[in-house]
């Protein structure tokens, strides 16, 4: 079926740039006027303009399928067929791929296919605890109560998301800053001081004559330092997609100092919240540890939750189980033990869940707040240097020429 480009304006006001799949032209204008588009151009794909889509940056985020279910609640809460919904969330969706999905979906269900198993079609888009939990709402009948659990899900994953970004993006600005000053400081402003310096024939300090070294090398190989960054940055890319690689870096953010408070609040915050909405959904436990594990970003803790699921198999207590991995701290282990001994195991896991995340955002203040100092100081120290190197010649110069007169 041909795909055609589209610029619409929608109900609110917002011009919007997608795609949508039609029979012929006036078809796929038909379908943008039902769904309230007000048509600015239209065109076919062709090779020149057909969609590009690259899996790992087009792979819808948290906050995407966060507003994928809020407005799928909204919709649906009006009394809009399923497949309706769909159509409507299809052409107001910014993502491309979640698009694609959601189009696909609408054609499923409109066959008469249920929700969930149209959603499991594109799992490469729809997460499999999201699935589950609308293969659980439709066999009970709420839906939407379905939907506003992942919605609050996935604002709290984007939230937990966005402090370890938060964290992580600002000392990889500042490095990367200080590589560019570095490169030009390097290569234009010291050489230019030096051979000053050297055309006088000053006899040169001994941290001048090391920096005057490194300007020389970076002026003849800057290229190499450039190359280098991306080459490692690519290669933990590459690495970390590995099996080794995903061991190597799940090791090193629970030893690493820094991170490892950080690391082991998020991991129990996504651990009790998953969890808590799994079983709260009417999943077994066994079935809700299964999920959780796959939606567990370390595989350390991937790996215990599935170890936990396999004692659980032989008769253990989860809070026992969770103990003897060695990798969750006591205070949720002791707080599931006392969820199991009075039945409310669900509600429990819930409240830890809110307890982590505070302790999360708590982590990622004290982390930033190491971090800064750490950052000033480094840089201290690198412009002191050049500084010193330039100053102590004319210093010398100076005190030779007064000697003299």
């Amino acid at each position: 079926m041909p795909v055609y480009n589209y610029k619409a304006v929608n109900r609110t006001g917002k011009t919007v740039k997608s795609s949508v799949d039609a029979a012929s032209l006036d078809s796929a204008k038909k379908s943008l006027r039902s769904a309230g588009y007000t048509i600015l151009d239209i065109r076919e794909q062709t090779m020149l303009n057909k969609d590009i889509e690259i899996p790992f940056l087009d792979k819808p985020s948290s906050k995407d399928m966060a507003l994928f279910c809020r407005q799928f609640l909204s919709i649906l809460k009006a009394g809009v067929p399923i497949a309706t919904v769909l159509s409507m969330l299809s052409q107001q969706t910014t993502n491309r791929k979640l698009g694609a999905a959601i189009r696909d979906m609408q054609t499923n269900v409109s066959k008469g296919e249920s929700l969930a198993n149209a959603m499991r079609r594109q799992s490469e888009v729809f997460p499999s605890i999201l699935v589950n939990m609308v293969a659980a709402g439709e066999e009970s009948g709420n839906l939407e109560s379905a939907f506003s659990q992942m919605e609050i899900y996935f604002e709290r994953l984007k939230h937990a998301k966005s402090k370890v970004v938060k964290v992580m993006i600002y000392p990889c600005v500042v490095l990367v800053v200080m590589v560019i000053v570095l490169i030009v400081m390097m290569t234009r402003i010291i050489p230019m001081f030096l051979k000053s310096f050297e055309e006088m024939g000053a006899e040169l300090p001994f941290l001048t004559r090391c920096v005057m070294a490194v300007s020389d090398w970076f002026v003849a190989w800057w290229w190499a330092l450039v190359l280098g960054i991306v080459l490692t940055i690519l290669f933990c890319i590459i690495f970390g997609r590995t099996d080794r690689g995903k061991h190597f870096f799940g090791w090193l953010a629970r030893k690493v100092p820094v991170v490892k408070n950080l690391t082991v609040k998020s991991a129990c915050a996504t651990y009790a919240r998953t969890m808590s909405i799994l079983l709260g959904s009417g999943l077994t436990l066994m079935e809700a540890l299964d999920l959780t594990a796959d939606n567990m970003s370390n595989i350390y803790y991937k790996e215990a939750i599935q170890t936990i699921r396999a004692r659980i198999s032989d008769g253990w207590p989860l809070s026992t189980s969770m103990k003897e991995t060695g990798i969750f701290p006591p205070m949720i282990c002791n707080m599931v033990a006392i969820g199991e001994e009075t039945g409310d195991l669900q509600t429990m896991l819930s409240k830890v869940a809110d307890y982590y995340d505070e302790e999360v955002t708590d982590a990622t203040d004290q982390l930033m707040s190491l971090i800064e100092p750490c950052i000033i100081l480094i840089l201290g120290v690198f412009v002191a240097a050049i500084v010193f190197s330039i100053f102590l010649p004319m210093m010398s110069m100076t005190k030779a020429y007064d000697q003299y007169l």
